[in-house]
């Protein structure tokens, strides 16, 4: 199978899961006015296993270093294979409180304090799992995410206060829940793997690419109660029919299989690069997104359009606060 061996490789793919978790959503705000985010996010969900089957059968199968992908699975230990599957579970349900989030009250809200604060309970968690890079310099770069996770919510509240009334008290709720859920998943997964050896993993370990089939195999199965339920008790709007799904055009149900599959491509790059960079590295700069939507929601949706100059600067200093906040996440690991 594929293995990165270099720090420098490992970085760059963390950067592609950064550009991959922060643009997947844009594949929602484009269905958005025809097609529920319940809808959606059955394709989605579709997207990310499909493609974690392409990735496990070709870089996953392919080459020297560590086990196939169905030499892996055969031999995995029950309680890994769990532990990847809970993982699967719990990232789906705080990923579809996510997308309703996204789909009510923005990319330009939603991701800043939904995956931010993911991002700053997530490394905490992470680097307390593998203590795998310079803890000053981790800290510190978390600790400018906070900031600017702050200067958004505070940036948002002007806006209200502006004339820009929306309904999204319960979606900045929806939103940190979803935060504190979306922060456990990954030592699931983590705790699969062999993240000390990809090359010869243990007996009993995942490779990266076995992890995550078992981790997007417990989004598709968790998926049938959770969508299920919110069709049938949404969070806004009228209940929804199967019926519905299935009358749904090609295009859009493509729309959200390509939605699944950014996402999928950034999942299995960062768990790849996990074994180089560490997990609460790999990780925290994954969830980078944050900044990555938020560009999309200001630039390209126009969310925080009419704003004024004192929203603008409220928005500027956030995206520097989380460029200067993920250097140093970057740096703590040379």
């Amino acid at each position: 199978m594929f293995v990165v061996e270099s720090y420098s490789l490992a970085i760059f793919f963390c950067i592609v899961t950064m550009l991959c978790w922060g643009s997947w959503a844009n594949t929602q705000k484009l269905v958005r006015n025809s097609w529920r985010f319940e809808l959606f996010y059955w394709d989605y969900v579709a997207g990310i296993f499909l493609f974690s089957l392409l990735g496990a059968l070709t870089l996953g199968s392919n080459g020297e270093a560590g086990r196939p992908f169905l030499d892996d699975l055969s031999q995995a230990d029950a309680a890994n294979v769990h532990s990847a599957f809970t993982g699967g579970v719990v990232f789906n349900l705080a990923n579809i409180l996510l997308t309703a989030a996204i789909a009510s009250a923005g990319m330009a809200v939603a991701f800043p304090i939904g995956i931010g604060l993911a991002l700053v309970i997530g490394v905490v968690i992470n680097y307390t799992l593998l203590n795998k890079g310079n803890p000053v310099l981790l800290f510190s770069g978390v600790g400018l995410v906070t900031l600017a996770i702050l200067l958004n919510a505070l940036a948002y509240s002007y806006l209200q206060q502006g004339g820009e009334k929306r309904s999204v008290g319960k979606w900045v709720g929806v939103s940190v829940l979803a935060g504190v859920l979306m922060s456990t998943f990954y030592p699931f997964v983590a705790a699969g793997m062999d993240l000390e050896n990809f090359i010869s993993p243990t007996a009993g370990k995942m490779t990266p690419y076995t992890a995550f089939v078992v981790f997007a195999s417990g989004i598709l199965v968790s998926n049938l109660l959770f969508n299920s339920y919110l069709m049938r008790k949404p969070l806004e709007g009228s209940p929804i029919a199967y019926r519905q799904y299935f009358g749904g055009s090609l295009k859009i149900h493509l729309v959200g299989i390509l939605g699944g599959c950014i996402w999928g491509l950034g999942n299995l790059f960062n768990l790849i690069a996990a074994g180089k960079a560490g997990p609460a590295i790999s990780y925290g700069l994954g969830q980078g997104a944050t900044l990555v939507a938020a560009l999309w929601g200001v630039l390209i949706w126009k969310e925080f359009k009419g704003g004024g100059r004192r929203i603008n600067a409220l928005i500027l200093l956030m995206f520097l606060a989380f460029l200067t906040g993920l250097g140093l996440i970057i740096l703590a690991g040379e």
